[in-house]
């Protein structure tokens, strides 16, 4: 029986790939985004993003739209299916997740919980 390819873990919107996009051109060094899980605010889950050199153990490769992602393996169950955006407006400007795996948000809109 051949092995079916599986939907990527998280999906990037054209917003978020063009404003990856320009981080990754402004750096001097090489990096790339990792996407985790942590625990945070009175709803318990947050996304957490930090830049990188390279994968780590055990990290999913994302890749989209040409640009890559990782996801760190702990949050996968997290994410599947998930949407990263950037927004920006008059006041703020961010990424965004909108992810079908969410129960409920914290009133402030930092945390999660599934």
């Amino acid at each position: 029986m051949a092995l079916r390819d599986l939907p990527p873990i998280i999906t990037l919107t054209e917003a978020a790939v063009a404003r990856l996009a320009a981080l990754y051109a402004s750096s001097d060094t090489p990096k790339l985004l990792r996407i985790s899980v942590g625990t945070k605010g009175c709803s318990g889950q947050s996304y957490e993003m930090e830049w990188v050199a390279e994968p780590g153990k055990g990290d999913e490769i994302v890749k989209s739209h040409g640009l890559t992602v990782l996801v760190d393996r702990k949050a996968t169950l997290y994410l599947i299916g998930a949407v990263m955006d950037y927004k920006s407006d008059k006041f703020s400007s961010g990424f965004t997740f909108e992810n079908p795996n969410e129960k409920g948000r914290c009133g402030c809109g930092e945390s999660f919980h599934v």
